[in-house]
C-alpha cells in the first residue's frame, strides 16, 4: 500500500501543475444550469406473486453549447520570457511585462551588449522602437513597431530571436533577426 501511495503522489502533483500551467482550473469559465428530471415507472416482480412498483428518477445534463473558451490567463505583475508568453502578454496587456526594458534603460545600470542575463537575471532587452525599414510588415496610418528580445537564460548573446509588436494590436515573431516574421496575433484589416 504505501510503494502504491509513494507512485500515486508524484502523479497528482504532476497532475497539478499541469492543470495549474494549462490554466484549465481558472480559465473554466462554465455556467450550470438545473438538471431535468424525468420520471419513469420500473415494475420490478419479486418473490411470488406480489409485484412492487418502484419509480425511478434520472438527470439529464443540459444539452446547450458550453460557451466559448477563455484565454488563458497571465498576471500582469509576471515575468515572462518564451515567445508565446511574452506575445500572450502583449495581447491580453498592450505592454511588455516588467521584466523587459529598452536599450538605454540597460545602459543606464551599466549594459553594453548581450544579454541582460549576465547583469540582470531574468531581465530581457525589449521596448525600443521598430522601423520596419524593409517594409515586410503592414504599414496603416499612426502604426507604430516595438521589438522585445526573445532570449533563453542561457544564452550570452541577444540571439536573433524578437518580437515584434504594433500600437493596434498586430504581433509578430522572427527568428531570423527580421529576415521573415509569423502573425501571432491581431488582424490587418484597416
Amino acid at each position: 500500500m504505501r510503494n502504491t501511495l509513494n507512485k500515486l503522489i508524484p502523479l497528482l502533483l504532476l497532475l497539478a501543475v499541469l492543470i495549474t500551467l494549462t490554466g484549465c482550473a481558472a480559465s473554466a469559465n462554465l455556467t450550470l444550469s438545473p438538471p431535468e428530471t424525468t420520471s419513469d415507472t420500473v415494475v420490478i416482480p419479486s418473490r411470488g406473486t406480489t409485484v412492487r412498483e418502484t419509480t425511478v428518477e434520472t438527470t439529464t445534463a443540459d444539452p446547450t453549447p458550453s460557451p466559448e473558451p477563455t484565454l488563458p490567463l497571465l498576471p500582469e505583475d509576471g515575468a515572462y520570457t518564451s515567445r508565446d508568453d511574452v506575445a500572450l502578454y502583449i495581447h491580453l496587456y498592450g505592454q511588455l511585462p516588467d521584466n523587459f526594458m529598452t536599450k538605454d534603460e540597460a545602459r543606464d545600470y551599466g549594459w553594453q551588449s548581450g544579454s541582460l542575463e549576465l547583469i540582470f537575471p531574468g531581465m530581457r532587452i525589449g521596448g525600443d522602437r521598430f522601423g520596419n525599414y524593409e517594409g515586410l510588415l503592414p504599414e496603416a496610418p499612426g502604426r507604430t513597431y516595438w521589438e522585445c528580445d526573445i532570449v533563453a537564460a542561457e544564452e550570452s548573446s541577444r540571439g536573433a530571436r524578437r518580437i515584434v509588436f504594433s500600437n493596434d494590436g498586430l504581433i509578430f515573431y522572427t527568428d531570423d533577426h527580421y529576415e521573415s516574421f509569423t502573425q501571432l496575433y491581431g488582424d490587418d484589416a484597416r
